[in-house]
């Protein structure tokens, strides 16, 4: 067991996750990552977990690893998600219950699964995924803005229930960031969500870690069921 804060990471196979991996193995965490499947990628100080977030039995054996090898865990950041961009007269239900599993029941499972192990310090921080398509409404992803609409009321609930353990949770809600997944949207749509922005550009990684920072500085004790949507929005 080292020094360094413990901090886990779900989707850190690419895009964000990875470069939040990054981010914070630089910043001096021991970072904790998960996905589906294995990256193609290594890291000092960073152990990847091969798992299905929507499974419970997987996340529990996750959780026995992190505290076998650390004792502790400081930071939870629930990136792991994944989208639906059809009119609801296309959307098949199968694809409901894939986006509500992996965007709610994922989020659910590490939160509880990481207050359970933060509590025994009495010190955690949660950071839980939104979406600007939650205020902004936008055509075409009623069941992704559903779900993390739900992300958003499970976090403020979480954060009342987690409060005494000295436990915060709170959401980041991104606006369109430069992924894979906004480069197989049309670029006509994007620019509209832009258009309809007080700043008017594609967020970063490095704005999604801003504020990601602010949330878990131990000075931020009393921030918590709070959610910040970038770009703007409000």
């Amino acid at each position: 067991m080292s020094d360094r804060p413990v901090m886990l990471i779900t989707g850190t196979r690419k895009g964000i996750g990875k470069f939040l991996a990054e981010y914070y193995v630089e910043k001096g965490f021991s970072v904790e990552g998960c996905s589906r499947k294995k990256p193609e990628w290594e890291l000092p100080h960073y152990f990847h977990h091969d798992i299905d977030i929507t499974d419970e039995s997987q996340v529990k054996s996750m959780f026995s690893s992190i505290q076998s090898r650390h004792g502790r865990l400081d930071v939870t950041l629930n990136n792991a998600g994944i989208a639906s961009m059809n009119h609801i007269l296309l959307t098949p239900g199968k694809v409901v219950d894939n986006v509500m599993n992996t965007n709610l029941k994922g989020t659910f499972l590490l939160t509880r699964e990481s207050a359970k192990l933060m509590k025994k310090s009495g010190f955690g921080r949660i950071v839980n995924f939104g979406t600007i398509a939650v205020p902004l409404q936008i055509k075409g992803e009623a069941i992704y803005a559903a779900s993390k609409s739900a992300v958003v009321t499970f976090t403020k609930i979480a954060a009342r229930e987690l409060a005494d353990f000295g436990i915060t949770c709170n959401v980041v809600a991104p606006s369109p960031i430069e992924t894979d997944l906004i480069r197989s949207v049309p670029k006509q749509k994007v620019d509209k969500v832009i258009q309809s922005m007080t700043i008017k550009r594609l967020g970063t990684f490095k704005d999604v870690a801003n504020v990601i920072d602010f949330f878990i500085k131990p000075e931020s004790d009393y921030i918590t069921g709070q959610v910040i949507y970038l770009g703007g929005i409000s």
